[in-house]
């Protein structure tokens, strides 16, 4: 099976992609064909494992491009992708924290006595200590 070589709709019917897909993470040299047969792309049968790694890499948040540095790293040396993967979990933990802030302050609407959120003393609190610098993290917890 190493040698066999699949075309575009081939390799797209295995990982569920669309050949578009599948041109465009050839485009950014994250895939690379095997070359052509008969004028289409063929491509070897381990691409839709590399396939499936690009997939996987972007369920859990990482882009394209930071894709294609992860892939390329482990060139460099065998480790180098764990300063990647690592700044991946800083950047997460900051998105998880925003978003834990977004949520608190977003059921405080919801739970709010007024039915129009800008008649709510609270919100005008918090968006005059935004105004003054602080972030929505702090503003919230004094409002």
């Amino acid at each position: 099976m190493s040698d066999q070589l699949l075309t575009i709709g081939e390799l797209a019917r295995r990982t569920r992609l669309a050949p578009s897909a599948l041109r465009y993470y050839e485009e950014l040299g994250l895939l690379a064909p095997a070359g052509r047969v008969s004028g289409k792309r063929s491509y070897p049968a381990n691409a839709v494992e590399t396939v499936g790694v690009i997939m996987f890499l972007r369920e859990v948040a990482f882009s394209l491009a930071e894709i294609k540095s992860l892939l390329a790293s482990r060139t460099e040396s065998p480790a180098a992708w764990r300063e990647l993967v690592a700044r991946k979990v800083i950047e997460l933990d900051e998105q998880i924290a925003k978003a834990r802030t977004a949520r608190v302050a977003l059921d405080h609407a919801l739970s709010c006595r007024q039915q129009d959120l800008l008649e709510c003393p609270n919100f005008w609190d918090v968006v005059a200590d935004r105004l003054e610098g602080r972030p929505l993290s702090e503003a919230h917890c004094h409002s």
